[in-house]
């Protein structure tokens, strides 16, 4: 009986979610423009490493060559078994490139989460007005990008230094520190005065503390549903199966087989926005005891575990 309730909770959720996406099928288009975007602006910064001087054309192997030995440089000498790394321009050229990859990221989450926000509150969604807004809050995401780098680069650099241990602790902490941030960007896009980035982790964190304590045990609805709408088309490649050995004929499995990848893929993606768009009414409910349309305060409930005290 406990099992059909919890299958009943995540079919819900899994079915609202859509049901919000589907009402605003320009959230689909977010995260594509996004990620176009980003290459673009990456190409944009790796084109001076390829366009650097070397004395050949783009097109010759030396060119390439010259690069990648300016990149990475041989440490080890004498007998010693050669050991190689990024000279110190590339490594820093690299930390630039990865704190620039973080500002980006949070730029397009706030944009994202500001056109969630504005559908869970009846508006229609504008990719080009989430642009607009991330630029009215380029302090805060600047500021929360920097400590999320900084965390981020102290954690790989500990896991690297300390044995397996270490390397699970410092993974732990990781973990600790993406549930604690979990509400970082909503809180980015609704308080213009959230430049203080350890301030915006400590309300993120206090709103778990104080809604549902300590003992968070995640939203799995959309995941558990979706999961289960997964499995359930292993029936698609079993019935390809069949009928390839009834008909004696492969091209019937490998036919089904890129269908059914396709699908699966297109799915992953919808529930990724799904499960944004969950957690967007979720802080809703927690920052303000907001009940987002068509969810409901029972749905939200059902999705954590309350602290006995």
């Amino acid at each position: 009986m406990q099992e059909m309730g919890r299958f009943a909770r995540s079919w819900m959720l899994f079915k609202t979610s859509l049901s919000v996406v589907a009402n605003n099928k320009e959230l689909l288009l977010f995260p594509i423009v996004t990620a176009l975007l980003m290459i673009v602006i990456f190409l944009f910064f790796l084109a001076p490493v390829a366009l650097m001087p070397t004395g050949y054309s783009l097109t010759q192997v030396e060119h390439w060559q010259t690069i990648g030995n300016r990149i990475v440089v041989e440490t080890a000498a004498g007998d010693e078994k050669p050991h190689f790394t990024f000279s110190t321009p590339a490594l820093a050229y690299l930390v630039f490139l990865y704190l620039a990859s973080m500002f980006l990221a949070t730029f397009f989450n706030v944009a994202f989460y500001n056109e969630i926000l504005a559908a869970l509150s009846g508006q229609p969604v504008s990719v080009a007005r989430g642009l607009r807004f991330a630029m009215t809050r380029l302090k805060a995401i600047l500021m929360w990008s920097l400590l999320a780098g900084i965390v981020g680069l102290v954690i790989k650099a500990l896991e690297e230094r300390f044995g397996l241990i270490g390397r699970i602790v410092m993974r732990l902490i990781g973990v600790a520190w993406s549930v604690a941030s979990v509400f970082a960007v909503p809180i980015i896009v609704r308080e213009e005065e959230a430049t203080n980035p350890v301030r915006t982790l400590k309300k993120s964190a206090d709103i778990l503390r104080r809604t549902w304590g300590e003992a968070l045990i995640g939203y799995v609805g959309v995941s558990f549903a979706s999961g289960l709408i997964v499995l359930g088309s292993l029936v698609f490649l079993v019935i390809a199966v069949i009928a390839s050995i009834a008909l004696n004929s492969g091209w019937i499995i490998g036919i089904a087989a890129v269908l059914w990848f396709l699908g699966v893929l297109a799915f992953g993606y919808l529930t990724s926005v799904m499960s944004q768009v969950y957690k967007g009414a979720l802080y809703l409910y927690a920052a303000d005891q907001i009940v987002a349309a068509p969810y409901s305060a029972d749905m939200f409930n059902s999705a954590w575990k309350f602290k006995k005290k």
